[in-house]
């Protein structure tokens, strides 16, 4: 059997897209990794943070202002999003490895509720820190 026959032989597929329609559970599954994964880099702020922290006065102005400008505050907002949806995600799946809320329609309403609670929390910790 030469290289090209064993591609074209026929083999069974892991069912996909072809099969499953996204849905929420499906897409909140998806960004709860995407969200632990780009936290990870996010770990790199903190760090820069710190280290212009420990340098001094001079070079703590410099990584403050960077922080504190529109592309920074953005960002900022950005990796706090995510620590909260992934940390809501997380409970999410703590419940289900508790065996709980495995139907349908309560997966779909944790989504939901883990959905709403990290925008709710993102934004008054937001605003929290605006005011001060």
């Amino acid at each position: 059997m030469s290289h090209r026959d064993r591609h074209k032989s026929p083999r069974p597929l892991s069912p996909h897209l072809q099969i499953y329609r996204p849905n929420l559970t499906m897409a909140m599954s998806i960004l709860h990794r995407i969200t632990g994964a780009v936290l990870y880099f996010a770990t790199f702020a903190g760090v820069w943070w710190l280290m212009g922290l420990a340098s001094g006065p001079k070079y703590f102005a410099y990584v403050d202002a960077m922080f504190r400008s529109w592309p920074g505050l953005i960002v900022l907002f950005a990796i706090l999003y995510q620590l909260f949806h992934h940390a809501f995600g997380g409970i999410r799946h703590l419940l289900w490895d508790a065996d709980c809320c495995f139907s349908v329609r309560a997966a779909e309403r944790l989504g939901l509720i883990s959905l709403a609670l990290a925008i709710i929390s993102t934004l008054v910790i937001w605003l929290l820190g605006v005011m001060t």
